[in-house]
């Protein structure tokens, strides 16, 4: 797998993060409208995905379409993504800025 990624289209191109907020309509149910996880109904957390490396988003999309990662919900959603939704998708993610704060002394 980490062959195809690093041989494939998405190591020439990052993506389009406009196209790609549009394809995370799909996502925003379980990994929220900013890509900040959250409690799913059926228990357990959706992970975050904002701010994340590209090349792992792209990775793990390409790795749940395969079957190599297994998780029903996600599954349902990135067997219908093209290659390219699923580069815009992860460019998205990845452009989102996190910031981090120390907690107070």
């Amino acid at each position: 797998m980490a062959a195809l990624v690093l041989t494939s289209s998405f190591a020439q191109a990052a993506g389009d993060i406009t196209a790609g907020r549009a394809v995370t309509v799909k996502c925003q149910s379980c990994h929220g409208k900013e890509g900040l996880g959250r409690a799913l109904a059926g228990g357990g957390e959706a992970p975050n995905l904002a701010g994340q490396k590209y090349d792992y988003l792209v990775h793990s999309l390409m790795a749940y379409k395969a079957g190599e990662r297994k998780s029903y919900m996600m599954s349902l959603v990135v067997n219908h993504l093209s290659d390219e939704d699923i580069a815009n998708v992860a460019a998205y993610y990845a452009a989102i800025k996190i910031t981090v704060e120390a907690p107070p002394p």
